[in-house]
């Protein structure tokens, strides 16, 4: 049996590590794996950062995932990064006997009803972050000991910035032997059909065609050109969310093109997203209302302000969010 992250398998029972540029590509990749999961009635772990977990449910629930019902029937178990590894480790120090009494506990309970168990994980990035290079190389050791232990398929992730230093290359290169596949970062020159129509230092734009996969181009668009304009992470992160959340619903409910348009007005940004479907009738005033736990409650979160309004054969969402003017 596999299970994919875009292109690359990763088998049942492997222990893969992908190494990814920016977070957009990390939810590519790792959104898959879980989601085929959940719609196969396996079981999935999460042990990742706050921020990662958000981005992961607000894919997941794009691509249909009943998120909560998942938890009810506990096909799903999220656990924060930074609070399971202090469980098992200190200052860098690793208690191997806890590692096995927190985790392998955990992969035992999960799996107890006979469902095979896809774990994804980044307590060994956090540690790699932090200096603890030897500390990293250690847990993976351990998640291999598990392994033989227990059936269960494991995806971990690093920021390839963080472990592109040249003084690592030695400890980068017994990371990459501790894993039974490597998934390198990809080029993302995959944008067919879309039309670029504007690119400049404050302003671009483009146009994505009704497929599957347009709400992930129109978020590394976004990303990278955030990044072109010298922005911080923070700011490419919410608005990676917020471009997500806004062309997943043009795909799914206008099931037409889409335009997205990022214009610097001052220290805001406004994202607009526009398709072809009309305002349904109850939201003809322009209005429409977040509905929980996700979707359009992210967008509320993290704009200043956002709207929608009516265009000539369809409509128009925008969110402005404030950020700081780029360096220089």
């Amino acid at each position: 049996m596999g299970v994919r992250t875009r292109q690359e398998a990763v088998a049942h029972d492997g222990h893969v590590v992908r190494f990814y540029e920016h977070d957009a590509e990390l939810v590519e990749a790792v959104c898959p794996y879980l989601a085929e999961a959940l719609s196969t009635d396996e079981a999935a772990i999460v042990i990742a950062t706050d921020a990662h977990r958000q981005a992961f449910e607000v894919e997941l629930e794009a691509c249909g995932v009943d998120l909560e019902r998942a938890r009810a029937d506990g096909l799903l178990v999220s656990l924060d990064a930074e609070t399971t590894l202090t469980a098992f480790s200190d200052g860098g120090r690793i208690d191997h006997d806890a590692f096995h009494a927190v985790l392998g506990t955990l992969i035992r309970d999960v799996s107890s009803s006979g469902r095979p168990v896809r774990a994804y994980g980044e307590m060994v990035a956090l540690l790699w972050d932090r200096g603890d290079v030897l500390a990293a190389i250690e847990l993976e050791t351990l998640w291999n000991q598990l392994g033989r232990e227990l059936s269960f398929s494991l995806l971990c992730s690093y920021a390839s910035a963080s472990v592109a230093r040249s003084e690592h290359a030695d400890a980068l290169e017994r990371v990459r032997r501790a894993h039974s596949a490597v998934l390198e970062s990809q080029p993302h020159a995959r944008e067919r059909h879309e039309r670029t129509d504007v690119d400049a230092p404050t302003g671009a734009s483009a146009t994505f065609p009704p497929d599957p996969d347009s709400p992930g181009r129109a978020r590394r668009m976004a990303a990278a050109t955030l990044r072109r304009w010298g922005h911080d992470e923070r700011l490419v992160d919410d608005v990676s969310l917020v471009v997500s959340e806004l062309a997943s619903n043009a795909v799914r409910h206008a099931g037409s093109e889409f335009s997205l348009a990022l214009q610097m007005q001052g220290p805001l940004l406004r994202v607009t997203v526009e398709d072809r479907a009309p305002l349904p009738a109850a939201t003809a005033d322009g209005g429409l209302t977040p509905q929980p736990p996700h979707g359009l409650r992210v967008v509320d979160s993290l704009a200043v302000s956002w709207g929608v309004e009516p265009t000539h054969g369809g409509k128009r969402v925008w969110a402005q969010l404030m950020c700081a003017p780029p360096p220089g």
